[in-house]
């Protein structure tokens, strides 16, 4: 099977190089296997049309002959860019490709003092490489996936009337660690009542109380892959007939967008599938995201699933389909399911139902 090693080197005569770097762990991992904190510049990627170097400092070289594979490993001392850029002058390099949107001004300040040749900026090589996922990743997100839901499953039942959003979180959270995952791929959101309005915020001190929205959105990070799920419930009691109908309304729109992912299908069409159906029924103005996106290493990736994207889906992404309905100063409602594109339609990881369901109080 070819490498991907080898894929990358195939890129390099369309980009005019003869040599790619990568500090970027996301990146890294994907080339390399190398699973690190995506905070933390722990390891350098060099590769060559002969030679492919992994590079890093005394803390991880065992554990890189552990993970990596079809690599030099060589630990290194001093600054990591600096390195880099030494290295591929060692190994005659004359101009490079590396992705520059993970880089800070200084750190590509570090590698072009070092470098004595020229680089060649460019976000798309290893992106595209990565929309298409193997066996061996789709079975870990199918993995982190299950793992995700089955937390759900088991805390959502326990919430009880006077519970903070960050006491959720948190129990998500310790619940991933506890049951294998490495952690949560992004900040668990916990949102009560009227703050379930909020796409993205951030789980605070607000207690849980009777009629209150419950909005779940989270997933969690397993052999280095992501998962992410949605669900929206109420406890006690439904705080009224529009959330109702924004409810179902945005459960329609789900599962209709469901039906329109398959291979071929142009991500902004199947976006219009959601967005149309919440516009007709009155709400249009209160989707404001995209429909969905890619996730695999990292939570978002490609493809983009929203009204401005021209990718089209092919058999091996994972995508989410996500729509949401948010009402300022009421609540809001979001609906999420991780999906692999298969040869005919979309294989669903997650299997909760997606009825209104109202948990005891």
């Amino acid at each position: 099977m070819e490498s991907r090693i080898d894929r990358l080197r195939k890129g390099f005569e369309q980009l005019g190089c003869d040599a790619f770097f990568s500090v970027l762990p996301p990146a890294n991992q994907y080339l390399s296997g190398f699973l690190t904190d995506f905070g933390e510049r722990s390891a350098g990627v060099v590769i060559t049309r002969d030679e492919a170097v992994f590079l890093t400092d005394s803390r991880y070289t065992e554990q890189a002959r552990e993970q990596v594979k079809g690599y030099a490993i060589e630990e290194m001392k001093g600054d990591l860019l600096t390195r880099c850029g030494e290295r591929l002058n060692d190994l005659g390099a004359k101009r490079v490709a590396f992705d520059p949107g993970g880089l800070t001004v200084d750190e590509h300040a570090r590698i072009t003092s070092a470098f004595k040749g020229e680089f060649a900026p460019d976000r798309t090589l290893i992106a595209e490489m990565r929309l298409v996922k193997s066996a061996e990743e789709l079975n870990a997100i199918r993995q982190a996936s299950a793992l995700a839901e089955g937390v759900m499953l088991d805390v959502v039942p326990t919430l009880k009337a006077g519970i903070t959003e960050r006491e959720v979180a948190a129990t998500f959270e310790f619940e991933f660690r506890k049951r294998g995952a490495s952690g949560p791929s992004f900040g668990t959101i916990a949102l009560f009542g009227p703050r379930s309005s909020l796409p993205h915020g951030e789980p605070g001190d607000t207690t849980l109380k009777d009629g209150d929205i419950v909005l779940l959105d989270f997933g969690c990070r397993r052999e280095g892959y992501c998962s992410d799920l949605t669900r929206t419930f109420v406890y006690g009691s439904i705080p009224g007939s529009w959330f109702e109908e924004i409810y179902d309304l945005t459960r329609t729109a789900q599962l209709a967008a469901l039906e329109a992912v398959k291979p071929g299908a142009i991500c902004r069409d199947v976006d219009a599938v959601a967005r149309t159906i919440i516009k007709d029924g009155g709400y249009g103005e209160y989707f404001g995201h995209g429909l969905g996106h890619g996730v695999g290493i990292e939570i978002h990736e490609g493809p983009r699933v929203s009204f401005r994207s021209s990718e089209r889906l092919a058999p091996g992404m994972v995508v989410t389909v996500e729509p949401g309905i948010y009402l300022p100063g009421k609540g809001g409602v979001r609906i999420e399911d991780l999906v692999i594109v298969t040869e005919s339609g979309c294989d669903v990881l997650t299997t909760s139902p997606k009825e209104l369901k109202v948990l005891s109080g």
